[in-house]
């Protein structure tokens, strides 16, 4: 057993985070995203996307240099509003760092991502990619 460490964060996740390098991106995803069709590891975490994402962050820094830090999928008008806002929140990344992209352009980058995470979010646009940095520069 661990301190100071999320109970969120197995032990199966906690190295899957550790073994990203800077730049590496991972994908939170919800229950509807096709997250074994992308061909990279899966963790499946029992929890809605924002709590999935408020967890990791306690001990992923996301990237400070080019290119954003949390990507999110461009919802259709009067839907994923919500969850998106909760999503954001729980990324802790400031609002300049934060890009939306167009969902084929984010299923494309998502056979990209160093590992997925896929949680049992309902809501639809339940998903983002986290990319991660280097540990003290997401202070600034």
């Amino acid at each position: 057993m661990l301190t100071g460490i999320d109970p969120l964060l197995s032990g199966d996740l906690l190295r899957l985070l550790d073994h990203m390098g800077h730049n590496d991106t991972l994908l939170v995803t919800d229950a509807h995203y096709p997250s074994h069709a992308m061909g990279v590891p899966v963790i499946d975490l029992a929890v809605p996307s924002p709590e999935a994402v408020r967890a990791v962050r306690t001990v992923l820094p996301v990237d400070m240099y080019a290119g954003p830090s949390v990507t999110l999928m461009t919802p259709e008008p009067g839907t994923g509003e919500e969850v998106q806002a909760e999503i954001q929140e729980a990324a802790a990344a400031r609002a300049d760092r934060i890009a939306w992209i167009d969902r084929f352009d984010f299923y494309d980058r998502g056979r990209e991502v160093f590992a997925v995470l896929r949680t049992l979010e309902t809501r639809k646009y339940g998903c983002v990619m986290l990319r991660k940095g280097v540990v003290g520069d997401d202070d600034a």
